[in-house]
């Protein structure tokens, strides 16, 4: 009993202080640098073995799921802002935007040879947000035409001037409209949701009627302790989309590649 009261602990303090970093950041805006470092040890908190075993324990629990909840709802508030952030520093010409996309590319590279990206494809990313660093990777990496979706319009618009600020606009088009409204979507072979899309299954309800039957979807998401910043995914996939490939590594979330068809088993 004393570690699920030192799981929750670590939970509770996890959401008030990213809360309380976030207000402050929205007042004096040298504290997002504190935030930021916030944000990025949440990578270590949700990959330290000792957590990990707690969640196991205890992931369960009534409490703990409430908590866990409470923190990914601040800290996906907290990303937001973030990026909203470094988007106007980079239009500023404050953030060297072209450096943070080379930067990231690293850390995105496998995830673009798993999907076979060239410079062939049409991507369709789905929640970009006001910062879409990897939405412009994969146009500088790949030289891919890619479309990028988000439902908040302000980040769709700073997400245009980012891409007008690193010259790749040519490549990479913005919406805040619907799936079923973009006709990006019939053309695409690649769609990428990001882990910040809160419903998933109904995304890819949507995609279901709309994408091609070859078209490779990626899937990025956190279960588990992942949660606390990802929103999860059910892997009860419905029946018609195949499981490609799925991984489950020790980054900030994990994938699973889909395909429309009978599940593989």
């Amino acid at each position: 009993m004393k570690k699920r009261f030192q799981l929750l602990l670590s939970l509770k303090m996890l959401e008030y202080e990213i809360k309380e970093l976030s207000v402050f950041a929205r007042e004096c805006e040298e504290c997002f640098d504190l935030l930021k470092i916030k944000l990025d040890s949440l990578h270590l908190f949700m990959t330290n073995k000792e957590n990990v075993t707690l969640w196991e324990q205890w992931g369960e629990d009534e409490d703990i799921v409430s908590w866990a909840e409470k923190v990914r709802e601040a800290s996906v508030r907290a990303l937001c802002d973030m990026e909203k952030f470094q988007s106007k520093r980079s239009c500023n010409h404050d953030l060297n935007v072209s450096k943070y996309i080379t930067t990231l590319s690293k850390s995105v590279k496998q995830e673009l040879e798993d999907l076979s990206i060239t410079s062939q494809s049409k991507v369709l990313f789905i929640g970009s947000g006001a910062f879409p660093v990897s939405a412009l990777t994969i146009a500088s990496e790949k030289n891919a035409e890619v479309c990028c979706l988000d439902i908040d319009k302000e980040a769709v618009e700073m997400g245009m001037k980012i891409a007008e600020l690193t010259g790749l606009d040519s490549r990479v088009t913005f919406s805040n409209k619907c799936l079923k409204d973009v006709p990006f979507v019939k053309k695409a072979t690649h769609v990428i949701v990001a882990s910040l899309v809160k419903n998933k299954l109904e995304v890819l309800q949507d995609l279901e009627c709309c994408i091609q039957t070859r078209t490779k979807v990626i899937v990025r998401y956190g279960n588990g302790l992942k949660s606390i910043f990802n929103y999860p995914m059910e892997m009860d996939l419905y029946k018609d989309w195949s499981i490609i490939k799925s991984d489950s590594t020790e980054g900030i979330y994990d994938t699973v590649i889909l395909e429309k068809g009978k599940v593989v088993v």
